[in-house]
């Protein structure tokens, strides 16, 4: 999603210009590489994005390809990864994630909510060989994802609006079992069903052949701030094995919550 940007003036200054940097750099972080494709996502004339993004250029924030195509630059690793270090939620989880990966051989995810989306935060990859497209700092819809329904788990008020959104947006999402077989009302009904139960499930609505279990983090106020989940293929995830996991995942998560202050029975 673009962001909304002021008018067009000859010389953009100060927070107008700000605004319009920040809107080119994620406009080549959404995959648009070409001078004119940048400029017709933004709105921003090619002008001035060609002037913001010689800037981008010789601060690090963007680089350009050999096919002279812009890419993320090395800046925004660097501030990337301080970012994720300074969250406590990532520092407090590394401990409980590493054994949990150590004992389920599956790939474990722990991710928060940003700008109504999964952002994930850290991935260990299982060891079973199973490749899958999450990636640290990947981001995903809420209502397709088992972390991202676990986030949601508190707020019935988003569950109808935000699963129809996503259905309206998704025009590229992958297929699956239950990918779009849900209406509104059956979406909510699941919804209900995993409140009650604490954890949430993605029976490969995101990506075909991966089924996720996954669970909320809250913090010392109750509120759920983040989720972790177990994901593997279909193979390693019969239904039997599914209610196993759940236990086990939504121990982890209470170690992360009381890492940040969280007491059971407090919210």
């Amino acid at each position: 999603m673009s962001l909304p940007l002021p008018p067009e003036s000859p010389a953009p200054s100060g927070t107008q210009t700000l605004a319009r940097g920040i809107a080119v750099v994620d406009a080549v972080a959404r995959g648009h590489g070409r001078l004119r494709d940048i400029a017709a996502d933004t709105g921003i004339g090619r002008s001035t994005a060609h002037r913001l993004l010689q800037l981008l250029l010789a601060t690090g924030y963007v680089r350009r390809l050999e096919d002279g195509r812009y890419a993320l630059g090395p800046a925004l690793i660097e501030l990337g990864y301080q970012a994720l270090q300074e969250n406590p939620v990532a520092d407090v989880a590394a401990g409980p994630l590493r054994a949990l990966a150590a004992r389920v051989s599956d790939t474990v995810h722990l991710a928060v909510e940003d700008r109504g989306q999964v952002l994930y935060l850290d991935k260990i990859p299982g060891t079973r060989g199973a490749e899958m497209r999450s990636r640290v700092g990947h981001r995903m819809p809420l209502t397709r994802t088992g972390v991202g329904k676990a986030l949601l788990l508190d707020r019935p008020d988003r569950w109808r609006e935000q699963f129809v959104a996503e259905r309206r947006v998704g025009g590229d999402a992958p297929e699956g079992p239950t990918a779009d077989v849900l209406t509104p009302d059956e979406f909510v009904a699941v919804m209900e069903a995993s409140a009650r139960r604490g954890v949430a499930f993605d029976l490969e609505e995101n990506e075909p052949g991966i089924l996720c279990v996954a669970a909320p983090v809250r913090d010392a106020s109750g509120a759920i701030v983040a989720a972790v989940s177990v994901s593997a293929t279909r193979p390693y995830m019969p239904p039997a094995r599914v209610e196993s996991l759940v236990p086990v995942v939504l121990d982890t998560a209470a170690a992360v919550a009381a890492g940040l202050g969280h007491r059971p029975g407090g919210r």
